[in-house]
């Protein structure tokens, strides 16, 4: 990509700048605008459903992000009686998406009509889109929309103080807020520390291979490899790999290793965790937010698909809000209704004094809020206190350790913080003791919430309102979930035992061990070190599985479990056979490809790499089912990644053809026969950053919108949405930054002058004709000596866009390549800034959406 000229840089950070413009979702009335804030007179009577920040921010002409809240709503009163955790979470799933699909049809209609991109949300019911004050004021009228609301932004809650970054580990010495909470005693006495239970946070992202947190990511296999699928998620695409796991701030880390951490520094150090990176970096866009929150009820592959509401965890911690709008309250009811507990920080705005300086979501009545105090038992002058000035609810619920609070840090160092960010870890990490000592208050919110407020040390403090009970300092008081696993009910029983080879008696370690019931669900375990392993169980009847590479599973159906009897189950595991693993990867055509990575994903088995003739070779393999996975080598072009079953009772060899890489719209490309199309009606195009609107012989369907006209630009792009704006350097695809709706069959800083032309032709019959738009003989502004020939052509019959090139010097290495949907938000990218282009090729995309 060519950096841009002089007069373009400042576009460029006008276009960056205006990505930090995020929204919040409104539930009842926002504040009333301040003085300084016009309202536009564009906007119509119905302005009562407008956000006045969104009227003040479209005033004038302007343009901005919002969201349209639908007032269709979904009926979650189901999911809640439904049981195990799994099932709650795929009844509430199932009723959101449901809700969302049908009631957004006929807005999403609308806003295709019009030519406006939107992003499509089903957890809160809204669609977003960015538009001026004409737009908002036809949105206003209709009868299914509640709220149209401006674009906001959150913040990680600010720290207060720290000390600096330290690689001392410390000697394992419980961190003074595990004490204080008392939950080294929950350990001691009730010998929990949060087996089978999974907690994540929406937060700045986790270092996953930090010594203290890798054992308890479940992404962990156990054996030197990690599945990030359904265990991570980053919707920013700040991580270098989107699928797993970094931290470029330390706050999330920091917040995990509180909750989970091992050596003292935890306080439920046998959780599992997840984490979706809702925060870019100390700044969290609503847009994130919102894909992490919806993520978290069902999680999902790394390309977004496939989702699994079973595989939701159980306990979510956010250390993050601002403002006093009511943005995340109907993501808080969603996820209570699947039966996950969340827990919200009160904020960092108190001055120990001024009441009502709790933010949202915190300070939501949904939301679980939680203030700080220190270690003398004083509330932390920073801390937000209630009444929220949300709702006018009581805030926060209850206070825990958050002054100078030791935990894990990026770079497998260790920091202390201060903030009601480090308070909000201990109540999640309580609530997964308290859950893993009384597995019956699994998915129980109301339950849970009321142990946690009767276990609750009471502080007299009602200088803002309340009781000495329950006041808008404290909350409910200090946690203390010590008493409350006292006041549990205690009915568990537990369930030990140790994994072994059979053979030779050796320990097995890393040993996955899944414990269901139909009414209980399913918690799973990872054996320690030695082999061992605990859970505590309702009374009932269980089915036992345990796995691990090189041993045959070991299952044990139907196991009674009665109260006061606990039981050991030994899991003497049988060694398997190994077989040689070998075989061929074609390419999408059929042809050897060399350089894919070929693995058996989860597995030690080490991944290979495919040979000039396709060929590659795992060497042994333990007998058993496995998912084999192949990956092309970057660039990937049109290769997509190859996953299937793989079975390997004797010697294997596997071929495999890869299929055609897809978008999530279902878009796909393949290589194509090349037949240049000559242009012959030229496009009134000249010099630098030009564009022209022409008719096009047929309507065009593009991402499932019909088109009868589009935007040609002298930089190599086919705009359906507007006639240009900001493609003078361009981008990775998808983005959020405009032009967005584009097909760019090379989308460089080109120019046009006397030489160079863009032309159109159409040819074929009525129903079976071809419309083609020609760049011929056009100089990169870079390197005028440097001329690329090239063309799009459209497919009246089928839909296909084709790219064709005649002549591409260099290979396309400063071009972007690819189709990208009308929102910015799903794209078919062939290739960036890479040189992959040749003379006589052709590129052909066949679309999903039509």
């Amino acid at each position: 990509m060519h950096l841009p000229r002089q007069h373009r840089r400042g576009a460029a950070l006008w276009a960056t700048a205006a990505l930090t413009v995020t929204a919040g979702l409104a539930a009842s009335p926002l504040p009333a605008a301040t003085a300084a804030t016009p309202t536009p007179p564009a906007v119509p009577s119905a302005a009562a459903q407008v956000d006045p920040a969104l009227a003040g921010a479209v005033a004038g002409g302007g343009e901005t992000a919002f969201f349209v809240v639908l007032k269709d709503r979904a009926d979650l009163g189901g999911a809640k009686g439904k049981g195990p955790h799994a099932a709650k979470a795929r009844a509430a799933f199932q009723e959101l998406r449901d809700t969302a699909e049908r009631s957004q049809g006929p807005l999403r209609k609308f806003l295709d009509g019009r030519k406006v991109g939107h992003q499509d949300y089903w957890i809160a019911n809204a669609v977003q889109v960015t538009g001026g004050a004409d737009l908002v004021a036809e949105l206003a009228k209709r009868a299914d929309v509640r709220r149209i609301v401006k674009a906001r932004t959150y913040h990680i809650d600010d720290v207060q103080a720290s000390t600096a970054a330290s690689t001392d580990a410390g000697d394992g010495t419980p961190e003074w807020g595990v004490k204080d909470i008392g939950a080294d005693q929950v350990w001691a006495q009730y010998d929990a520390r949060g087996e089978g239970v999974v907690i994540a946070n929406v937060d700045s992202g986790v270092q996953y291979d930090h010594p203290d947190l890798v054992a308890g990511y479940r992404g962990n296999n156990g054996d030197g490899t990690f599945t990030d699928d359904y265990n991570f998620y980053d919707p920013s695409g700040t991580c270098a790999t989107p699928s797993t796991p970094c931290d470029n701030n330390g706050h999330g880390t920091h917040t995990m290793g509180t909750m989970v951490a091992k050596n003292g520094i935890g306080v439920a150090p046998n959780a599992k965790w997840i984490a979706a990176k809702g925060c870019e970096s100390s700044q969290c866009s609503d847009e994130f937010l919102l894909k992490a929150g919806q993520w978290l009820l069902a999680p999902t592959d790394h390309n977004g698909n496939n989702p699994r509401p079973d595989l939701a965890p159980n306990i979510v911690n956010n250390s993050w809000g601002g403002g006093d709008t009511t943005f995340y309250q109907d993501i808080v009811e969603a996820w209570n209704s699947a039966g996950i507990f969340e827990a919200f920080a009160a904020g960092n705005d108190g001055d120990g004094t001024t009441c009502s300086t709790s933010h949202a979501p915190g300070s939501q009545a949904p939301s679980y809020g939680v203030g700080a105090y220190d270690v003398n038992g004083k509330i932390a002058k920073f801390s937000g206190f209630g009444p929220s000035l949300v709702d006018g609810s009581a805030k926060p619920n209850i206070s825990a350790p958050g002054v100078n609070v030791r935990s894990t840090w990026p770079g497998s160092a260790y920091m202390a913080e201060s903030g009601t960010s480090m308070a909000t870890p201990h109540v999640a990490g309580a609530v997964a003791l308290l859950w893993s000592a009384a597995p019956s208050l699994i998915g129980d919110i109301d339950g849970t919430r009321a142990l946690l407020n009767q276990g609750a040390r009471d502080v007299d403090d009602t200088h803002c309102g309340g009781t000495a009970g329950a006041n808008n300092v404290w909350g409910e008081g200090k946690l203390d979930i010590l008493k409350s696993v006292d006041l549990a009910p205690h009915t568990a029983v537990d369930i030990t035992g140790r994994a072994t080879d059979r053979a030779t008696g050796a320990a097995l370690p890393g040993i996955t061990v899944k414990v269901s019931s139909e009414a209980a669900g399913t918690r799973t375990v990872t054996t320690a070190p030695d082999g061992s392993y605990r859970l505590a169980l309702a009374p009932g009847r269980y089915d036992i599985a345990a796995a691990g590479y090189g041993y045959a599973n070991f299952e044990v159906k139907g196991l009674t479990v009665a109260a006061g009897q606990p039981q050991s189950v030994p899991l003497a595991m049988t060694a398997v056979a190994v077989h040689t693993v070998t075989g061929t990867v074609l390419d999408v055509t059929g042809k050897p490809l060399a350089g894919a990575v070929v693995e058996l994903t989860g597995t030690p088995v080490a991944s290979v790499v495919s040979g000039q003739d396709g060929s590659y070779n795992l060497g042994k393999v333990a007998e058993g089912g496995y998912t084999l996975t192949v990956k092309p080598a970057q660039p990937v072009l049109c290769n997509g990644v190859w996953t299937g079953p793989l079975a390997v009772a004797a010697d294997v060899a596997k071929t495999v053809r890869t299929p055609a890489r897809t978008d999530n719209s279902g878009t796909s490309c393949a290589p194509a026969a090349y037949s240049w199309v000559k242009g012959s009606s030229r496009v009134a195009l000249s010099g630098d950053e030009d564009a022209k609107t022409v008719a096009l012989p047929f309507p065009v369907t593009y991402y499932g919108v019909k088109y009868t006209s589009a935007s040609v630009t002298t930089d190599g792009l086919v705009n359906f949405l507007e006639p240009r704006i900001g493609d003078y350097a361009n981008t990775a695809l998808p983005t959020a930054v405009k032009p967005n709706g584009v097909v760019a069959p090379f989308w460089d800083d080109l120019t046009l002058d006397k030489k160079a032309t863009v032309t159109t032709a159409t040819t074929g019959t009525a129903g079976k004709r071809t419309f083609a738009v020609v760049w011929d003989n056009v100089p990169l502004v870079a390197d005028s000596s440097k001329r690329v020939s090239f063309e799009v052509l459209f497919d009246e019959a089928t839909g296909a866009i084709t790219f064709q090139y005649q002549n591409v010097p260099g290979g396309g290495s400063g071009a972007t390549v690819g189709m990208e949907n009308q929102a910015g938000t799903d794209a078919l990218q062939y290739s960036f800034d890479q040189a992959v282009l040749t003379n006589g090729s052709a590129i052909r995309f066949t679309q999903g959406a039509k």
